[in-house]
This record gives structure tokens, C-alpha cells and sequence, in this order.
């Protein structure tokens, strides 16, 4: 018993020496920690920054949070474009006018303490201590109702601790000198509502069409679902993401009594129909005002030094993005209708209503409407000046004078390309890779693959022979070769933005895509091809001036090299043969400019694409339904075709035709190593002019696509184990070449002659080229005349997660 009590007082003993020494532990820790922060200077900065939230808050008065927008666009010419500004005061409600349900929902969703704190709920702020000592950053912010509207005002959106600090002094002497209805006041009129939209009179008028008073309660819920990450919860792109939104702060409103079970029901199974009235200062050029609103706010933020991604090695990594991409994209924009700035653009108005008229007109016929009055049949085109890499048109939909564009297509809107998207992942890949126009390839039938158009198969063909006919066994064994993640890794480094991890199935080589592109990722990215491999980012904002003519952003397009320049020419050799001969034919210019492109048509004829270029301009057209769903007669080479051509007709009128650029020979053993005989290959082409429906393509989604392709056969150059080329040079030069299997012959403003036992090729720079060709040939000239003959049958299919798609 004695020996019990020993120990247990021992024990006793030891607890009382572990707490003094823990104690002094204690001590020590915070001593350390008060010296750290008065000797290491940040004593100094926090009450520097102290000083500077009082010196704020005191000079500040009710006019303070009236927000100001204004905007001013300019085209290429500074001419003016579009000027969106109000007086301050027309969107700005005070507090006994702003309906309760406003507030309700903005504290039960955002602020729950708000009106029992004095501006900092200092328990959010140790959550977001902690998980700044976890995570080495700020991830969460704990920030009330008056920290976000100090933030609003007052600061950037740095996440360091300097900038929450003094957000928390100032939120602590707002709540001093403004009433808490004063501060709901001044935040429900500041806070960004997405589309330009500030304040809730803004978002009301902009959504709905109407007076606060008229809102009911789910129309409110849904508006204050808004703020919290404009661009995720931009009801005109993501509604479904509002529509959850708006159910949890409903639901908030109801565990917190602000609501009754039978309003929560009524309000969460209400429909929400937006009605969005035009600007009548900005309608006629609307879309160019979405795009160049985009570009100009990614460019501030370039200038505020964030890094943009598209591609993340996990989900974590790729939400933490976004929620920092939404918080400083919402910042910019919020500056660009605050602080009165001029953006200058790339923009061409007189050939973006020539690219908009081309689509109006060529779909005049198509009248069906959906619910909300907007035409069921859309289209989208995006152009670039292939000189500069810029943007010079972008339209994102028809014209409708009793609907407001709301939805910018072009660069919004993502769908599947069809066999547009052949010659990016497929055939210029493969060509960096050994391959050329003349490489042999088996198209035949074969297990687990797809089908070609009427089960009709050539055995030995050239890839030229394959891309013309667009022979999908061809495309995917060729694919297969290369793998998924080679092809999809060249769209991934032009910044296309929607491949995700079920795209990498061999069935993308036929367009078959889980989401798609947008024509302004296919401009950019037939742009990169035209510009022999390189890529250059797409926007059309070239500067932008503050308030005081300070130049504060000004655009240099920096070049990326996605091909190889051969690679880039031969693709573009091997698509002028669909304008020529083609399904393309139809879209050949009338001046006789040279041209490359393709078509595409997914499964079910549901969309149309023609992308295509000449050496000045690249023009990339989708024809669709918002809804996809079946469209009678549409094919890459009918409404997009005559979309393009009417376009590039205009806009090359005036222009002197130029030759796309040769690519270079390539030598003998060069070309054996790929164990070709592609010049002595010989096909007997058809001269058909039909499109027909593809067979379906063995994929888990079992896609089906209507497809059509070209021969090529006006080129200026091939190559062979066996070329030999003679170059002619002064005015009257003349080059003839004479060669068993392959030739090619330039003149400079003379002549260019070949014969061959299979394929030629001749070129002039202001003459005639002309061609004599066992079985195939062709001939060029700047301004002269070059002919073949040639089918015209393409095939395609496809399937994959969103759906099989490939096209004429």
C-alpha cells in the first residue's frame, strides 16, 4: 500500500515538473514569436497598414461605393466600336428599396454572423489561419460580408498576408463609421453579378428585364447565387451551375427561418426564364464585344502576373486554379467598366458584318425558333489575319433583332469537329514523323477499327490518296501509330481547353470527342499550319489605356512551335487538293487565290465545319443547333462551305493571288527509310461529286459520321526516292524537270513543266504550270492556270465518349 502511494506521488511529481516546463515552453514560444515580430520589422508593417486602413476609411463618404462603368472599344482603324457607360447613380439602390429577400439570402449564404460581429468573424479567420499553416498559402478566406467589401473597394486580389491584415482593418473601420444596413447597402450595389453587371439593380435589369420589385423569390436566390464566382456561375454559360446555387442558398434560407417549407418547394421547382434586353449602343457588333471583354480582361491579367493553365496533374490542383482564375478574371473585369479604360482591337468592322452578313444570309431559310425565341439553326466563325496572328472578325451566332445575343459561340461553345480534325492530330503529326503525302499505307477492313464510306477499300494507297478520299482505316492506323496522347498533345499545346482523360481513345483521329472545340481553337490552330508550325495565341486586343493615356498593356504575339515546317507544308499541299477537286470545290475563290482546307460533318449531320486559308487570311465556320440534333442536308462542304466562301470571297477580292509555299524535297534515303513506293503508286480516280454517309465506327459509343473528302492533284510540289527539281529564275525563267517517277519544275515569272511516269508537279510564279502525268498530276501558276482530274469521295466515322464524329 505504501509502495502504491510512492509511486502515485512519483507520478504526481512528474505531471507537476512536465507543466512548468511546458509552461515555460509556452513562454518562450510567444517570447520568440513577440521578438520575431518587432525585430523582424513586421511590428512596422502592420501598423503601417493599420494607418492606411484608417486613412481610407476616413476619407471615404457615401459616394465612395457608388461603382462607375465605362468602357470604350476601337477597331483596327481607332474608330469607335462600342462605348458601354451610365451615370453613377442610375443602377444604384438604397437600402429601404432593396426588397429583404436580398438580404435574407446574401447572409444566410455568405455571412451567417454578420450582423453580431464588429467586421471580422474572428473564428473564420483561425479556420483560415490554419489552413494557411497547412497548405504554406492562403486557401481559404474566412472573409465577412464587410472584408469582401473591402476588398470590393479597397484592394487587389494579392493572397498574401499583408493584404489580409489590412483587409481586416478596414473591414474593423467601415464597421465603426457605416451602420450595418450602410454596409449591406454598399456591398449589394458593388458586388459583380458576371456580364458586366454590378450591383443587384444591374443584374436585375440585366437577367430579367425588370424592377427589383418585381423579382420573385427564386429569381432572387438564383441572382444572389452569382457573385460568389462569376465566371462558374455565369448564368448565360453555366445555368446549370446557378440553378445549384440558387437551391442551397434556398435551402440556407429555410434552415435558417427566413423561408417556410412550402416557399423553398415553390421557389427550388420554379423554372428560371432569363430575359435579356439588347444594348442598344452595343447590338450590332454585340459579339465582338464579348470576345474583345475577354480578351482585354486576360490581358490585365497578364499584367497582374497570373499564369494561365489548361491542363492539371489532378483535381485539386485544377479547382485551386479556377477559384484563383475566377477571383482575379472578376477583379480585371471589374476594372475595365470601373477605371475607364480604352481598348484598342484587331478587329475589321467591315469584315466582321461581312462575316456576319455571310451567315445571316446563308441561313435565312432556316426560321424554327426554341422556347425563348432564339433561331434553333446557329452558326459560329472565327477569322485571323494570317500576317499578324490577330483576330479581324468572330461571330458567335445568327443576327436576330428580337433576341439579345447572350452567347458568344465562337469562342463559348464547344462541339465535336468531325474530320476537321484530321489533318492537326493525325496527318501533319504523322508527317513530323517520317511520313509524306506519298507514304504507302493498306486501307483495309480490319478488326476493332472503322469503316470507310460504302465499305469500299483500296488496299496499298498514298496518304495524299487516303487524306483525299478521307479513308478512316487509313486515319486510324496512322493514329494508332502515333497513340492518342501524341495527336491530342499537339491540341493541348495550342491551348485547346476541353480535352479531358476520355478523349484518349483512338476514335478522336475521326473527330470524336467527349466535348469538342470551339471555331476560334480551330482558326488558331489551321492559323499555326498556314504559319509553317507555328502557333500563336488568338485574341484581338493589341493595347488597352487607362484614364490618364498611360499605356498599361500592349500585345506582343510570340510565336510557338507546334510543326515542323515541312510537316506544315505538305498538310497544306494536301488540302489545297479539296478546293480544287474536291468537296471544297464548291468553295474555291473566284479570283483564283489559292486556298486549303477541309470539311467536316459529324454523326447524324448534326454539325458542319469548314476550315480553311489562304496565305492572307484563316477563316474556320461550324453550323449547328445549340441543342444538337439532326439538320437536313447539312455537311461540312454545304451551309459552312458557303458561309466561307461568300466571306472569303469578299474579303480576298482585292488581293493578289499567292502560292502557298513549297515544301522541301526530301531525299532519297530519307524516303526509303519509310519503306514507300508512293510514286509508283497509281489510282484510277473517279470523277464523282457525292457525299456519302460513312458506316458506323466500332467504339464504345458506336459514333457515326457522314464524311467527304478530295483528291489533291494541283500541287506545286511532291517528293520521291527519286526528284530531282531545276529551278528557272528571271523574268522569262523556265524549269523543266524530266524524271522516271517524280518531278517538279519552278519558273520565276516564266513557266514550269514536268513530265513523269506517275506524279508532277509544276509551278510559275506569274506563268502557267502544266503537268503531263501517266495517273496523276498538276500544275500551278501565280496567275496561270494548273488542272487535274480527280474523284471527289470522302469518308469518315468515329465514336467515343461524346459522341463519334468525323467529316467531310
Amino acid at each position: 500500500m505504501a509502495k502504491q502511494k510512492k509511486k502515485k506521488k512519483k507520478k504526481q511529481h512528474r505531471f507537476f515538473w512536465f507543466m512548468i516546463k511546458l509552461q515555460i515552453f509556452l513562454m518562450v514560444l510567444i517570447l520568440g514569436g513577440l521578438c520575431y515580430y518587432y525585430f523582424g520589422g513586421y511590428a512596422g508593417q502592420v501598423q503601417q497598414l493599420h494607418a492606411e486602413a484608417v486613412e481610407l476609411v476616413e476619407k471615404s463618404d457615401r459616394n465612395t461605393f457608388i461603382p462607375a462603368r465605362t468602357s470604350t472599344l476601337y477597331d483596327t482603324n481607332g474608330d469607335l466600336i462600342s462605348e458601354t457607360a451610365s451615370e453613377k447613380k442610375a443602377d444604384y439602390v438604397k437600402y429601404e428599396d432593396i426588397p429583404s429577400t436580398f438580404v435574407n439570402a446574401m447572409v444566410s449564404i455568405e455571412d451567417k454572423k454578420f450582423y453580431k460581429h464588429n467586421g471580422v468573424d474572428y473564428k473564420a479567420i483561425i479556420r483560415a489561419a490554419r489552413a494557411i499553416i497547412k497548405d504554406g498559402k492562403i486557401s481559404q478566406g474566412g472573409s465577412t460580408i464587410t472584408m469582401q467589401l473591402s476588398r470590393n473597394i479597397y484592394l487587389d486580389t494579392g493572397k498574401n498576408w499583408q493584404r489580409k491584415v489590412k483587409e481586416i482593418f478596414i473591414s474593423l473601420e467601415l464597421e465603426k463609421k457605416y451602420s450595418k444596413n450602410d454596409i449591406m447597402e454598399f456591398y449589394l450595389n458593388n458586388i459583380y453579378f458576371a456580364n458586366g453587371y454590378y450591383g443587384i439593380q444591374a443584374a436585375c435589369h440585366g437577367y430579367f428585364n425588370c424592377e427589383l420589385s418585381d423579382l420573385d423569390l427564386s429569381q432572387t436566390a438564383f441572382l444572389c447565387a452569382i457573385p460568389n464566382s462569376p465566371t462558374y456561375y455565369d448564368p448565360l454559360v453555366n445555368m446549370d451551375h446557378t440553378l445549384t446555387r440558387r437551391n442551397l442558398i434556398l435551402k440556407n434560407m429555410l434552415d435558417d427561418g427566413k423561408i417556410n417549407q412550402k416557399q423553398y418547394e415553390d421557389a427550388v421547382n420554379e423554372e428560371i426564364v432569363l430575359n435579356v434586353p439588347q444594348k442598344e449602343n452595343t447590338v450590332k457588333y454585340n459579339y465582338v464585344d464579348t470576345y474583345a471583354y475577354y480578351c482585354a480582361t486576360k490581358a490585365l491579367m497578364e499584367n497582374e502576373g497570373f499564369k494561365f493553365k489548361y491542363y492539371f496533374d489532378s483535381d485539386d490542383e485544377e479547382k485551386e486554379y479556377d477559384a484563383s482564375y475566377d477571383e482575379m478574371y472578376s477583379y480585371c473585369q471589374k476594372k475595365l467598366y470601373s477605371e475607364g479604360y480604352q481598348i484598342y482591337t484587331s478587329i475589321d468592322l467591315e469584315k466582321q458584318q461581312q462575316l456576319q452578313d455571310a451567315i445571316d444570309l446563308t441561313l435565312l431559310d432556316f426560321t424554327d425558333t426554341t422556347d425563348d425565341g432564339t433561331y434553333k439553326l446557329q452558326s459560329a466563325a472565327t477569322c485571323i489575319d494570317n500576317d499578324t496572328g490577330y483576330v479581324v472578325a468572330i461571330v458567335g451566332g445568327r443576327s436576330q433583332d428580337s433576341v439579345s445575343h447572350t452567347l458568344n459561340r465562337a469562342y463559348q461553345s464547344h462541339r465535336q469537329p468531325g474530320s476537321s480534325i484530321k489533318p492537326l492530330i493525325v496527318y501533319t503529326p504523322s508527317f513530323e514523323r517520317g511520313k509524306t503525302p506519298d507514304t504507302i499505307v493498306n486501307d483495309h477492313k480490319f478488326d476493332g477499327g472503322p469503316s470507310n464510306s460504302g465499305d469500299t477499300y483500296y488496299g496499298d494507297v498514298t496518304i495524299r490518296f487516303a487524306v483525299e478520299k478521307s479513308l478512316n482505316t487509313v486515319a486510324w492506323q496512322l493514329y494508332d501509330e502515333l497513340t492518342p496522347k501524341v495527336g491530342l498533345q499537339y491540341l493541348k499545346d495550342m491551348n485547346f481547353t476541353n480535352i479531358v482523360k476520355d478523349d484518349y481513345v483512338t476514335a478522336t483521329a475521326l473527330g470524336g470527342f467527349t466535348t469538342g472545340t470551339s471555331s476560334l481553337e480551330m482558326a488558331s490552330a489551321y492559323a499555326t499550319i498556314e504559319n509553317d508550325g507555328m502557333y500563336r495565341d488568338p485574341t484581338c486586343v493589341t493595347s488597352i489605356v487607362d484614364s490618364n493615356n498611360n499605356i498599361i498593356y500592349t500585345s506582343s504575339q510570340k510565336d510557338t512551335v507546334i510543326y515542323t515546317e515541312t510537316a506544315s507544308r505538305m498538310m497544306t499541299d494536301v488540302m489545297t487538293g479539296v478546293m480544287t477537286e474536291g468537296t471544297g470545290r464548291k468553295a474555291a475563290l473566284d479570283n483564283g487565290m489559292p486556298s486549303a482546307g477541309k470539311t467536316g460533318t459529324t454523326n447524324d449531320k448534326k454539325d458542319g465545319w469548314f476550315c480553311g486559308f489562304t496565305r492572307y487570311y484563316t477563316t474556320c465556320v461550324w453550323v449547328g443547333c445549340d441543342m444538337p440534333e439532326s439538320v437536313s442536308g447539312l455537311t461540312g462542304s454545304s451551309y459552312p462551305a458557303t458561309i466561307w466562301k461568300t466571306y472569303m470571297d469578299q474579303i480576298h477580292s482585292d488581293l493578289t493571288p499567292l502560292n502557298f509555299l513549297p515544301y522541301a524535297q526530301i531525299s532519297g534515303d530519307y524516303d526509303d527509310s519509310q519503306d514507300t513506293t508512293g510514286d509508283d503508286q497509281t489510282v484510277d480516280d473517279g470523277t464523282t461529286d457525292q457525299t456519302t454517309p460513312d458506316a458506323n465506327t466500332p467504339d464504345q459509343n458506336n459514333g457515326t459520321t457522314t464524311d467527304g473528302t478530295t483528291t489533291d492533284k494541283n500541287h506545286s510540289n511532291t517528293t520521291d526516292s527519286n526528284t530531282t527539281t531545276d529551278n528557272g529564275t528571271g523574268d522569262s525563267g523556265n524549269g523543266t524537270t524530266t524524271d522516271g517517277n517524280n518531278g517538279s519544275g519552278n519558273g520565276g515569272a516564266g513557266g514550269g513543266s514536268t513530265t513523269d511516269g506517275n506524279n508532277g508537279s509544276g509551278t510559275s510564279g506569274n506563268g502557267s504550270g502544266s503537268t503531263t502525268d501517266g495517273n496523276n498530276g498538276s500544275g500551278t501558276g501565280g496567275t496561270g492556270s494548273g488542272s487535274t482530274t480527280d474523284g471527289n469521295n470522302e469518308s469518315g466515322t468515329g465514336g467515343s465518349t461524346g459522341g463519334g464524329t468525323a467529316g467531310q
